[in-house]
């Protein structure tokens, strides 16, 4: 499915054939009008401004946790990447000149594909489990593993900044 490029490095093994530790649950789906991954917006920037909503269905156990989430207007939805490869450390992205380590770009391909995906609430509807999202990045189906409210007072950082010259790997600057 995903061919390596020159300068990218593989990892020995797939950690998803690892035995797993975490005993991670999915607490829901997200639902976007992104069926395939070559229609998928390319980050939250590229979602928000080709719109079409999304939404988080939360499985019913989980529902009472959304007590409290509607007085927030954005949230922190961390999702399951489920088709990206894991096997990568080291990529070259098709827009990069050189080479970076995982952990200094923002792919799904990596060990753990945790997704961050820092959204505006339209809607909770704790009944039904839905949260009405303006916009998402990911593909229709993705696991939920975590709902966090985004708060502006600590969560923002003004002077964060990327190393300048370079390009901070999710295509923009």
């Amino acid at each position: 499915m995903f061919e390596t490029r020159d300068g990218e490095v593989a990892l020995a093994g797939d950690p998803a054939a690892q035995a797993g530790d975490a005993h991670l649950v999915f607490i829901g789906v997200i639902r976007s009008p992104w069926k395939r991954r070559e229609d998928c917006p390319k980050n939250m920037r590229e979602a928000r401004e080709r719109g079409g909503g999304a939404t988080v269905e939360i499985a019913p156990a989980y529902r009472p946790g959304l007590e409290g989430l509607a007085a927030t207007s954005h949230v922190a939805v961390l999702s399951w990447l489920h088709h990206a490869p894991r096997n990568l450390i080291v990529q070259k992205p098709r827009h990069a000149v050189q080479s970076k380590g995982v952990f200094a770009l923002r792919s799904p391909v990596r060990p753990n594909p945790v997704g961050l995906h820092v959204v505006r609430l339209v809607d909770v509807d704790p009944t039904s489990g839905v949260l009405s999202l303006e916009a998402i990045d990911v593909l229709d189906g993705t696991p939920v593993i975590d709902i966090k409210p985004y708060f502006a007072s600590t969560d923002a950082v003004p002077d964060a900044a990327y190393a300048k010259g370079q390009t901070s790997g999710d295509g923009s600057s």
